[in-house]
């Protein structure tokens, strides 16, 4: 028999599928990683823009909106003429670096095998 405790991680809203939910598009790890190893947290939309090649602007500012509602990035407008705006992680998202990051070193570590993986049907990989 399972302890009480347990059950909770098969129910919908747990944290382990929560924290997947996060990865719901490619791009969310994409950005924090960007943000974290290029831009030492903190970034302007045009600077991450150039660093993610395959994001469009569109998907990079919806990206933006939903780790910013999601609590992983802070939307600070500076006061400069013409006013700029700039994404910093915050303390959750500096947090959720270290497991993307992990992962990021399992791919490179694991690349040859990955590049024997059939590509998906969806996958730009050809």
């Amino acid at each position: 028999m399972q302890a009480s405790g347990e059950d909770d991680d098969w129910r919908e809203d747990c944290a382990p599928r929560r924290v997947l939910e996060l990865f719901a598009t490619k791009w969310t790890s994409m950005v924090l990683h960007t943000l974290h190893a290029r831009h030492g947290g903190c970034a302007r939309a045009g600077a991450l823009l150039r660093s993610l090649p395959g994001v469009s602007k569109k998907m990079l500012t919806q990206t933006l909106r939903e780790m910013e509602v999601s609590g992983l990035i802070s939307r600070h407008v500076l006061e400069t003429m013409p006013p700029a705006v700039e994404y910093r992680l915050t303390d959750l998202g500096a947090r959720f670096v270290e497991p993307v990051e992990l992962l990021y070193a399992w791919g490179r570590d694991n690349a040859e095998a990955l590049d024997r993986l059939a590509p998906r049907p969806t996958s730009r990989r050809g």
